[in-house]
C-alpha cells in the first residue's frame, strides 16, 4: 500500500511540478530571459491541455486571440488549396510557439495548426500577453525572433518550389527524413500522400518519381517504407 503524504510532502511535490514547469517557460526563446517571479506569474496564467493526433487548433478565417506554447509532441501548420491539395509549411517540436500574429493585429487565422501526434501545450490568452508585454517590452523580441524564423523557412521553401524540380525537392526531403537502421539509411511511417503534402504536389507526381528513383536503383521502396539504397546519387539528385 502506497504511504500517504503529509501536507508538507504534498506541498513540496507541488512545488516541484510547479517549477518543472516554469523550467520549460525558461527554455523557450521567447520567455527566456524573465526572472523567477516573472516566470511564476505566467506559469499561473498558462492553460495546459493534452490533445490527441488530428487536433484541430484554428481554422482560415477564424479569429485569433491565444499563444500556443508546445510542451511535448508535434504540430503542423498547413494550408489546402482549392483543388483540395495540402501544403505542409512547418512541423513544429517541443518548445515551439504558434499562434503570434494574433498578437500583432492579424486577428484572423490564414493556416490551419493540427496535432500531429498526441501533444501537451500551453495556452495564454491574448490579454494576458498583452499585460506580460506592456511589464517587459522585450518580450515581443521574442515573438518577432520565432516570426523571423517562420518566415525564413517559407522564403526557402517558396524559392524551391519556384527553381527547384519535383526530384530534387523530394530527394533533399528523404535525405532530409532518413535515419539509419540495420546500418542502412531508411524513411518509414510516410505514405506518397504524406509525402506530397510536405512538397505541396500532387500525390501523383510523388509516385511517379519515386517509382524513377526505384528503377534506377536509387530507393527500394514498399508501403511507407523507403530505404536509400544509393544515397551518393540521391544527394546527387538533391543538387539538381
Amino acid at each position: 500500500m502506497q504511504e500517504k503524504q503529509s501536507p508538507d510532502q504534498q506541498m513540496s511535490t507541488s512545488s516541484h511540478v510547479l517549477s518543472e514547469r516554469a523550467a520549460f517557460l525558461a527554455s523557450s526563446d521567447i520567455f527566456g530571459h524573465l526572472q523567477s517571479t516573472e516566470l511564476g506569474e505566467l506559469e499561473r496564467l498558462a492553460t495546459v491541455i493534452t490533445c490527441p493526433p488530428g487536433r484541430i487548433f484554428y481554422r482560415p478565417g477564424e479569429k485569433g486571440a491565444t499563444l500556443f506554447l508546445l510542451r511535448t509532441g508535434s504540430v503542423q501548420l498547413y494550408y489546402i488549396s482549392q483543388d483540395g491539395r495540402k501544403l505542409i509549411t512547418a512541423t513544429l517540436e517541443t518548445g515551439a510557439s504558434f499562434g503570434e500574429l494574433s498578437l500583432f493585429g492579424q486577428t484572423l487565422h490564414t493556416s490551419f495548426a493540427e496535432t500531429v501526434t498526441s501533444a501537451q501545450l500551453y495556452i495564454f490568452n491574448r490579454q494576458d500577453i498583452d499585460h506580460l508585454v506592456s511589464q517587459r517590452p522585450t518580450i515581443a523580441l521574442g515573438f518577432l525572433h520565432a516570426l523571423a524564423q517562420r518566415f525564413t523557412q517559407l522564403e526557402a521553401q517558396l524559392i524551391d518550389t519556384t527553381f527547384r524540380s519535383t526530384a530534387s525537392r523530394l530527394a533533399a526531403l528523404l535525405l532530409q527524413l532518413a535515419h539509419t537502421q540495420d546500418n542502412a539509411l531508411v524513411v518509414e511511417g510516410l505514405s506518397h500522400e504524406e509525402l506530397a503534402e510536405r512538397l505541396g504536389v500532387y500525390r501523383e507526381t510523388v509516385s511517379a518519381v519515386l517509382r524513377e528513383l526505384k528503377d534506377a536503383g536509387t530507393i527500394i521502396s514498399s508501403r511507407k517504407h523507403i530505404t536509400i539504397s544509393q544515397p551518393a546519387q540521391l544527394k546527387e539528385i538533391a543538387t539538381l
